[in-house]
């Protein structure tokens, strides 16, 4: 471990901390001794991936330690269906992985993780520990595709998980805001490689919120976003191919302009423009709307899934219930025309189907996912609180790695398993070894 005198801080700029030290175990025994060697001296502990969390979930005033050398996969066991059909495989792979580099290492065996997030710098343990989600109405959250892990408790103790062994901490750490312990490798059950054929274009926002339950099922993983001020929306497509299928991927000129040049450099600028002068985003973005032409392509399932993100911004995102969505989207558009709030950055709605993990925010219920941003140069504050209230309105559950007020009091009445993942909080860590600004808030 080495002494710290950078601070740290998260990919968006909006969370710096001052850790007293920082380790970069290569090992599970290097984890095991800095946490215990923390413990007997009353440190605290985080462990940090991406940063790609808005929330202080790694923020630490003790030791920061980050899995960056513990990565790869590890292990592989083929898995069968009821017919005796191979599915797929459970990969065992170290929590340091980055998804950018796991997709090809999977492609490589013929797998493919079954859904993912449009950020592929995250951490495999990151995404996890926090909910990381894609979209798809039949399409689970990654906490739900893992199916065993390994962590290191307060006490240094190396737990095996699964629904097997230590299956209540397994439930717990699955998403456990890092709370509970350290996770140096998990297991997640992965499919046959797949090819994702991908169709964008213009729509409006009032064709969607007519029938939003159908738009949600027109495609194996469909999306939208709104530009807010205006009811004009990006409509994402992507539809599941066998493996095998024939790639016709974008041409590197088409990527220049449209991820590299359009989402990136030029909407950055436009951004830039909306931060001096408030008064012009309602043009902003009606211009970045027509800009965004429609194109069609087909390539590997985790290029398509994920795209390069470079414009910093915060981040809002509620799960509600579909039946719920079109009316929250509805008031969501309603109250920034009515408040005069301005915001160059699109509202991005996706989908996910119901779970079984504790802290999920699909936990047995299908959910509609109503994420608002805000350009880092511009005050969030008050559009942030308005959408809160909307999204509470209609029952929202807040992403753990998304802002949001959200405290223990109130959460323990949306979280139906909160009572079950403080007791295994308090028993694994009785003295909040790996407790921080954000637990405290929102574990009591």
């Amino acid at each position: 471990m080495t002494t710290s005198t950078t601070p740290w801080q998260n990919w968006a700029g909006n969370v710096i901390a001052s850790p007293s030290g920082r380790s970069n175990p290569t090992t599970v025994a290097e984890v095991t001794e800095v946490v215990t060697a923390a413990a007997e001296r009353g440190s605290r502990v985080k462990c940090v991936g991406a940063g790609h969390s808005f929330t202080p979930a790694a923020s630490t005033d003790g030791v920061l330690i980050s899995l960056d050398d513990l990565t790869g996969i590890e292990s592989i066991v083929p898995t069968r269906d009821p017919d005796g059909h191979v599915d797929g495989a459970d990969v065992t792979v170290w929590a340091g992985t980055r998804l950018h580099q796991l997709g090809p290492l999977l492609w490589d065996l013929g797998l493919a993780q079954p859904n993912l997030g449009d950020f592929a710098e995250q951490s495999l343990a990151g995404a996890v520990s926090t909910g990381t989600h894609g979209t798809g109405r039949d399409a689970v959250g990654m906490p739900a595709t893992v199916v065993g892990l390994q962590l290191v408790a307060a006490d240094g103790s190396v737990l095996n998980c699964s629904r097997g062994s230590n299956p209540e901490v397994f439930e717990a750490a699955r998403l456990g805001i890092g709370a509970v312990g350290i996770i140096t490798k998990m297991t997640i059950h992965c499919v046959p490689a797949f090819v994702l054929s991908a169709e964008e274009h213009p729509w409006t926002l009032s064709a969607a919120l007519a029938d939003l339950e159908g738009f949600s099922r027109s495609a194996d993983h469909a999306e939208f976003f709104w530009f807010p001020h205006t009811d004009a929306v990006t409509v994402k497509r992507n539809t599941r191919l066998p493996g095998d299928a024939e790639l016709r991927p974008l041409g590197r000129f088409r990527e220049l302009v449209g991820d590299e040049f359009l989402s990136n450099e030029a909407f950055g600028a436009l951004c830039r423009t909306a931060a001096r002068r408030p008064s012009m985003t309602p043009r902003i973005n009606r211009f970045a709307a027509r800009a965004m032409s429609a194109r069609a392509y087909t390539d590997r399932s985790y290029r398509v899934f994920a795209s390069p993100r470079r414009v910093r911004f915060r981040e809002m995102e509620y799960a509600v219930p579909v039946a719920a969505a079109a009316g929250v989207l509805g008031d969501l558009r309603d109250m920034i025309d009515r408040s005069g709030i301005v915001t160059p950055f699109p509202v991005e709605v996706r989908f996910a189907a119901a779970d079984d993990v504790w802290m999920s925010t699909a936990h047995e219920r299908d959910v509609c996912y109503v994420a608002v941003h805000q350009f880092h140069l511009m005050d969030h504050t008050e559009l942030f609180r308005s959408a809160e209230e909307i999204f509470l309105a209609a029952d929202g559950r807040p992403h753990w790695g998304k802002m949001h007020t959200r405290t223990a009091s109130d959460l323990s009445n949306t979280v139906r398993h909160f009572d079950d993942f403080v007791s295994v909080r308090d028993r694994l860590d009785p003295d909040r070894v790996f407790a921080n600004e954000y637990t405290e808030r929102v574990l009591p």
